[in-house]
């Protein structure tokens, strides 16, 4: 009886490809980091006394600066269209709710626009952002 013995092969692992599919990894990762970025603008905060925190994820954050700019997810926004999305966000989560960040020495006719909107859609769930003194 003649018994053979399998004869082991030897595993070669490609190194060469292992670059290619680190650097792809790597631009994945970049590309999914940048969906969550949220595009600030630059403002001065204003100050309170007393400070609620509030969960970030269920917020509509509206920016408006010292001219009296209305930014929406970083772009420029008229108030119109302004109402549209604060509507269409509304009927999606009732429990949305609105964060308008304005800088500290924006005229307040500039944030009564804002609040005429919400007014009209008769929605109440609204926080006025100021610095967190935790942060500095």
């Amino acid at each position: 009886m003649n018994i053979r013995r399998k004869r082991k092969r030897n595993l070669i692992i490609p190194i060469n490809s292992m670059s290619d599919i680190a650097f792809l990894l790597l631009i994945f990762i970049m590309l999914i980091s940048l969906i969550n970025y949220r595009k600030e603008i630059k403002i001065d905060y204003p100050e309170a006394e007393f400070q609620e925190v509030t969960q970030a994820d269920k917020n509509l954050e509206i920016w408006i600066d010292r001219e009296g700019s209305i930014f929406y997810n970083g772009e420029i926004i008229a108030l119109k269209a302004l109402e549209g999305i604060i509507a269409e966000a509304v009927a999606r989560d009732p429990e949305i709710r609105i964060h308008i960040l304005a800088d500290r020495n924006t005229r307040y006719k500039h944030v009564d626009g804002v609040f005429e909107i919400l007014k009209l859609l008769q929605h109440r769930v609204v926080s006025l952002v100021v610095k967190d003194e935790q942060a500095l």
